[in-house]
C-alpha cells in the first residue's frame, strides 16, 4: 500500500507542478514479483488545474519482452483511497478492475466498507471504462460523461533512482555520497499503469486529503 498527502483549492492552484510520489520497487516476500505488486502511486494536480490525477503502477521491471505478453489480473482490484478528513481513514474510493480487454472504473463513492476488505461498487452512479493500450501501441484515453479521463496499460517505469548507488551507501557502507551524474537503474524495464483525472469538485475542493492505494486480490 502507498500514502501520499495532497492540498487542494486555492493552495494547490498556487504551486502548480506540485507532484506527491510513493516508490516501492522491491516488496514484501508474499507480494514482490505478483500481478498485485505495486511499485509506483502518484498523485498530482493535471493540466487542467482543476483536476487531480492518480496513477498506479503494478508489476514492475518488465523487460521489454515479458511486457508484451504481460496483463493485469481480473483477479486484482486497484483501489485509489481518498480520506477527506484527515482521519486517515478513506472516504471516497475510486475503484479499477480489468475484465476482457477493458478497465472499469467506478467511482469516486464512499466505501461499502472500509480497510483492507472491498466491495466492487458497480452500483455506482460515476463508471468508466477504457480498452487496455496493447504493448508499443498509442496509449488509448476515454473520458466518461462525469468529466475523468482514463488510461490503462504498458509504460516505460517512470521512477528514476541509482539503485546500486543507494545500496552501496545505506546498505553496505561502502560509498559515502551519489555519482554526480546516477545511474537510472530503472532504464529499460516496463510497468503497467493505471491512471485517472478526476475533476477536484469529485473529491472535494479545500483544504488537504490523504491519498493512497491498494491492490486486493480476490478471496
Amino acid at each position: 500500500m502507498k500514502k501520499s498527502k495532497i492540498l487542494l483549492g486555492t493552495v494547490i492552484v498556487a504551486i502548480i507542478g506540485l507532484i506527491t510520489i510513493a516508490a516501492d520497487h522491491i516488496d514484501a516476500p508474499s507480494t514482490t514479483g505478483t500481478s498485485a505488486d505495486i511499485t509506483d502511486f502518484y498523485a498530482f494536480q493535471g493540466e487542467d488545474t482543476d483536476n487531480l490525477v492518480f496513477v498506479a503502477s503494478v508489476q514492475g521491471l518488465l523487460s521489454p519482452t515479458a511486457t508484451g505478453t504481460a496483463s493485469f489480473d481480473e483477479n486484482v482490484l486497484v483501489e485509489f483511497n481518498i480520506d477527506t478528513n484527515g482521519d486517515n481513514v478513506e472516504d471516497l474510493v475510486i475503484q479499477a478492475i480489468p475484465r476482457d480487454g477493458k478497465m472499469y472504473f467506478f467511482g469516486p463513492v464512499g466505501p461499502s466498507s472500509t480497510g483492507k476488505n472491498s466491495s466492487i461498487s458497480t452500483m455506482s452512479s460515476i463508471t468508466g471504462e477504457v480498452a487496455i493500450t496493447p504493448y508499443g501501441n498509442t496509449a488509448i484515453t476515454a473520458t466518461n460523461s462525469a468529466g475523468m479521463k482514463m488510461f490503462a496499460g504498458p509504460r516505460d517505469d517512470p521512477f528514476f533512482m541509482d539503485f546500486a548507488r543507494y545500496t552501496d551507501i545505506v546498505v553496505n557502507g561502502t560509498e559515502t555520497s551519489f555519482r554526480t551524474e546516477g545511474q537510472d537503474t530503472f532504464a529499460g524495464s516496463n510497468v503497467l499503469s493505471i491512471v485517472v483525472e478526476v475533476p477536484k469538485s469529485m473529491v472535494g475542493t479545500s483544504g488537504t486529503i490523504n491519498t493512497w492505494v491498494e491492490a486486493k486480490v480476490k478471496q
